[in-house]
């Protein structure tokens, strides 16, 4: 997939077009982790929640060189569910509980105060690796998503793959 993205952007640069646009998706953001957390069940996948703020430049480069090429990658529809949480909002969202909050409470109930923080989860909301904080180095990032999930996916099916 880098290669793929690595292609885009040059080829986007010889004729003059922006590089992001190439590689430009968004990451959804969640309303139910209880829904995600269904989904998650059914497929055997782990979830990544993205925490981000609207603000947060490194946030975008995230979602527009990482994540966002990831969802609509068929290849990772096997592998995880990819969500954002916006850390400060008062947008609606139901817990994994069921119970009713926000992605502001829910960011700080996950202690998550800087960002972009990535957290590969289970379907009870559990932590299945390390949490990713901040964008870390560039050329070893998408090597820290990729471990991250195949962490998650290990631990809940039970093999390595």
């Amino acid at each position: 997939m880098r290669t793929r993205l690595l292609a885009a952007g040059i080829l986007a640069c010889a004729f003059g077009l922006p590089v992001m646009a190439a590689g430009q998706a968004d990451v959804p953001l969640t309303d139910s982790l209880k829904t995600e957390s269904r989904e998650a069940t059914n497929r055997k996948v782990p979830i990544m929640l993205l925490f981000t703020s609207p603000e947060c430049h490194y946030c975008e480069r995230v979602k527009n060189e990482f994540l966002g090429p990831m969802v609509t990658d068929p290849a990772y529809r096997d592998k995880v569910i990819i969500r954002q949480v916006e850390v400060g909002s008062d947008w609606k969202l139901v817990g994994f509980d069921g119970k009713k909050t926000t992605h502001g409470a829910y960011a700080a109930g996950q202690k998550v105060f800087m960002v972009p923080t990535i957290k590969v989860v289970d379907a009870q909301g559990k932590e299945l690796s390390k949490p990713i904080v901040g964008l870390l180095t560039p050329d070893y990032y998408f090597g820290y998503i990729e471990s991250a999930i195949d962490e998650g996916l290990e631990k809940i099916r039970g093999k390595k793959n």
